[in-house]
């Protein structure tokens, strides 16, 4: 199965069991900034990933006062730096998150902890993810946020999160070493259910 099939699966399987059990749903989305760290794909090549900005999708079901689960997509998109020539490119995000709140499900400001494991879809310049052009790795993330409820059905979300995954390999004359950190901050906004 593919990731994004994978990532639509365990998202209708928390929207349903959330609707089933009467849980906390919220479905958010957001945007923010991805600033990369180890970055440098090859240094024989002068190939190195440049920081960019986010778009975040999120569904997060609060099975328990202090506990829920979230499953989300986040599209990144950088620039690969090679050769001393800028070429446009883009990071599609899948991922699910263990998270551990602070306060009570009743607190108007509830700022939390999570962590889990992701995948990230490298897709090349002139590449497309629709056509299986991209390079998938798999990883961990973890963060802390405040989400601070605006109204009855409204909140919105402040994320620092830090997704780390093996460097992707297009194919340059050295091979990747070591683990690509994405430090991303984002703001959100969701409807809670």
């Amino acid at each position: 199965m593919s990731p994004s099939r994978t990532l639509l699966v365990f998202s209708l399987f928390f929207l349903l069991a959330g609707l089933a059990s009467a849980q906390i749903l919220e479905l958010g989305g957001g945007a923010g900034a991805d600033r990369l760290s180890n970055s440098t794909l090859s240094q024989i090549d002068d190939a190195k990933l440049n920081s960019g900005w986010l778009i975040a999708f999120s569904v997060v079901l609060n099975t328990q006062e202090h506990f829920g689960h979230e499953v989300g997509y986040r599209y990144n998109r950088t620039n690969l730096n090679y050769a001393g020539t800028v070429y446009g490119m883009a990071t599609h995000q899948g991922f699910y998150n263990f998270v551990a709140y602070a306060l009570s499900d009743t607190s108007k400001v509830r700022p939390y902890i999570a962590g889990g494991a992701q995948f990230s879809n490298f897709v090349p310049p002139g590449g497309s993810a629709s056509y299986g052009q991209g390079f998938t790795k798999f990883g961990v993330n973890y963060g802390a946020g405040v989400k601070v409820r605006t109204s009855d059905r409204f909140l919105v979300r402040l994320d620092f999160h830090q997704f780390l995954s093996p460097k992707p390999d297009f194919g340059f004359t050295e091979a990747p070493q070591g683990w690509l950190r994405m430090n991303q901050i984002s703001l959100s906004f969701a409807y809670t259910m």
